[in-house]
């Protein structure tokens, strides 16, 4: 039987693209009703699976490109187009792109138009151009990089071209230069020439695959620049270089752009010292000699300058600032050229000294220091007196750290401000068994007050008129887990230092006004006051006057009955003292002036901060009974306070005789062991339903 025309047109057709390297395919109505092997392979389908699939020309196109292929297959089925030849993105079956050419022509499939052609893979070809075409522009760029500066020597004749912006870099005009290797090596800095040879020769001898190197030259002018070398060597049919030919760039501003931001990180800012960086770095070598010479001495000075906030905030951070470098001028005249003098941050410098003779030059330098601050420094028109608190480690091979170092030397720094500042102290390993101590009671304190662990004591004021209790003064205690009770003054200061004595005081406030309200709400015809103490950092603080009010207010504690004590050195170091105790005072509250006589005792500070009541200090009362100077130093305060209408209590009282003298001077109040120690709020309770009457001579 005969085959028709279309079976044989189809098994011919066939017959013809199985095996061609080229894919073929034939589409209709924008389906692919047929595709050779080698076009799914280029695609990424299995034997049949495109046709199977019923898979359109979008299906195989990159989205991006299908309106491109829609628009190209349209044109050639409508006959406006001849032929087909243009190249896009086709998409695998992985989703991968992948870059073809498709040419193709317009023929009839059972009577509907359809086209019928080849498609070649071009991505590798495409991506070879690609390539070339950066290769070409790289060279470009190259090659106008290279034009800064040429040179081209000829190594068997010793002739050297140079090009005319090779000498313009140089500073030199066309004929100041001439063709030999001396115009060349002759200006290279002395401490370059040897490596600018080494390298030529490793590359001549076929060491190195080229010549790339930075050297100084010597301009015209007699400074030298900076300049980058580059170049290669021609080789004859034995590989000997007979010619070597390369560039000149000139990166002097590169290299000082280099060289300052090297300086600047590791560098101050302001006073142009080193910084902590290079200041460590320093340290780990000297600690490095140390280990290798038995002899070799090193210490660090830690320097921290005395109340240089109050300069910052009473002059403004410039005048700090220009302080700050005066004060590294003058320590820099304090050490030896080969020292180091850092600024570690802040107000705080390292010296590094190294290498010193006499085992007492760190305690020579600190005093050198101390007197070389001493002088006054001008702030523009301010005059301002400087003092440090310097802390010394002694290096020894034992530190293993340079933080160690510096660390010992800031333990012993604050051990001089604790001795008073404007002073230094060398560290002992005691200090760092103490310092720990101290960092763990600020670590307990602080679970303190969550813990519930303190509580409040009252020490009776008796009335050396009637016996009776008028008041008390409230004490914190802590009931610490390990320690046991711990009185105010072990953790106190403590508590000032992390600033926990904020919260402290607010609660010492409320708790005090509570059992106040309490005492009184039983005693009704005897009112009792409670003081409570006041620090500086609460002063420091408007914080302080929300939680009085908030205290009173909860407590529903009457405000004269609480008392607020302050020392008088507390209401001169803060600056809105004043108007902070006048807020205070306008909540009915009394106020309270502890440690009288101890202090500056300013008559002006008294009069104008309107105090209710002055607390004699122990120090006077306990050295009454010898007479002479501390008793009249009591009677002045008295008479004083009886001047200004204030009342006087006076604290530490411990026998008759006391109690005697202070009714002589008719001091109305007192408290001490005398009478009681202080007492928990219940025991306190007790005794004032008690009804005792203390005798007023004990």
């Amino acid at each position: 039987m005969q085959k028709s025309g279309l079976r044989y047109s189809e098994d011919t057709f066939r017959a013809l693209v199985e095996q061609s390297l080229v894919g073929c395919y034939l589409i209709r109505d924008a389906r692919l009703v047929y595709v050779n092997p080698k076009f799914e392979e280029i695609f990424g389908y299995s034997p049949g699976e495109i046709v199977e699939r019923g898979l359109g020309v979008d299906d195989l196109t990159w989205p991006a490109d299908r309106a491109l292929v829609r628009e190209n297959l349209r044109k050639r089925l409508a006959g406006e187009t001849h032929q087909m030849h243009y190249e896009f993105r086709g998409r695998r079956k992985d989703g991968s792109c992948i870059e073809v050419q498709v040419h193709g022509a317009r023929t009839d499939l059972d009577g509907y138009p359809a086209v019928l052609g080849v498609l070649l893979d071009v991505s590798e070809r495409n991506q070879a151009q690609r390539q070339m075409r950066d290769s070409e522009e790289r060279y470009a760029l190259a090659a106008q990089g290279a034009n800064d500066g040429l040179w081209d020597w000829d190594l068997r004749s010793g002739r050297v071209f140079y090009s005319a912006r090779w000498k313009e870099q140089l500073g030199a005009a066309s004929g100041e230069i001439g063709d030999k290797p001396d115009e060349w090596f002759g200006r290279v800095h002395p401490d370059d020439k040897e490596r600018l040879r080494a390298a030529l020769a490793s590359h001549l001898q076929g060491f190195s695959p080229h010549l790339e190197i930075e050297h100084r030259v010597r301009h015209m002018d007699g400074g030298y620049r900076w300049v980058l070398v580059r170049g290669s060597a021609v080789r004859d049919g034995q590989g000997v270089a007979v010619r070597v030919a390369g560039s000149q760039t000139d990166i002097t501003a590169r290299k000082e752009a280099e060289e300052k931001v090297a300086h600047d990180a590791l560098h101050d800012a302001l006073t142009g010292l080193p910084n902590r960086t290079l200041f460590f770095d320093r340290l780990r070598q000297a600690m490095a000699f140390a280990q290798r010479r038995s002899d070799y001495r090193f210490s660090v000075l830690y320097l921290d300058i005395d109340r240089f906030k109050t300069v910052n905030e009473s002059l403004g951070h410039m005048q700090g600032d220009h302080l700050l470098v005066e004060v590294a001028q003058r320590l820099l005249k304090c050490v030896r050229p080969g020292d180091t003098v850092a600024r570690l941050g802040g107000d705080e410098f390292g010296i590094l000294l190294e290498d010193f003779a006499h085992a007492e030059e760190p305690i020579h330098t600190a005093e050198r220091i101390q007197l070389a601050l001493a002088a006054p420094h001008d702030l523009h028109g301010t005059e301002v007196f400087a003092t440090a608190s310097i802390g010394i480690a002694l290096g020894f091979p034992g530190y293993l750290r340079a933080e160690d170092v510096l660390r010992d030397a800031d333990t012993a720094m604050y051990r001089a401000k604790d001795l008073g500042r404007a002073r230094h102290a060398v560290f002992h390993p005691s200090m760092h068994v103490e310092a720990r101590a101290q960092l763990q009671l600020e670590s307990d304190l602080r679970r303190a007050l969550e813990r519930g662990e303190l509580r409040l004591t009252y020490q009776p004021i008796v009335s050396l008129d009637t016996g009776r209790v008028t008041g008390c003064e409230a004490l914190v205690v802590w009931d610490h887990p390990s320690r046991g009770v711990l009185p105010p003054g072990d953790f106190i200061p403590a508590a000032e230092l992390t600033g926990l004595v904020v919260p402290l005081g607010r609660w010492a406030v409320l708790q005090a006004c509570h059992d106040c309200k309490a005492w009184n709400d039983v005693l009704r015809d005897q009112p009792i006051s409670v003081s409570v103490n006041l620090s500086a950092i609460q002063i420091g603080t408007p914080q302080v006057l929300e939680d009085v009010r908030a205290a009173l207010l909860l407590s529903g504690l009457n405000a004269a009955l609480l008392k607020l004590e302050v020392t008088e050195s507390i209401v001169l170091q803060s600056a809105n003292s004043a108007a902070l105790l006048g807020q205070l005072r306008a909540l009915g509250v009394h106020l309270l002036l502890d440690d009288f006589g101890t202090g500056y005792s300013s008559l002006g500070y008294l009069h104008n901060f309107r105090f209710d009541t002055l607390k004699i200090d122990r120090s006077f009362v306990s050295q009454m009974e010898a007479g002479g100077r501390h008793a009249e130093l009591v009677r002045t305060i008295v008479s004083l306070a009886r001047a200004l209408s204030l009342d006087v209590v006076a604290e530490g009282v411990e026998n008759a005789t006391q109690v005697q003298l202070l009714q002589q001077l008719r001091v109305e109040s007192a408290q001490g062991y005398f009478f009681s120690r202080a007492l928990s709020a219940q025991a306190f309770r007790e005794l004032l339903l008690s009804r005792r009457v203390f005798s007023r001579a004990g």
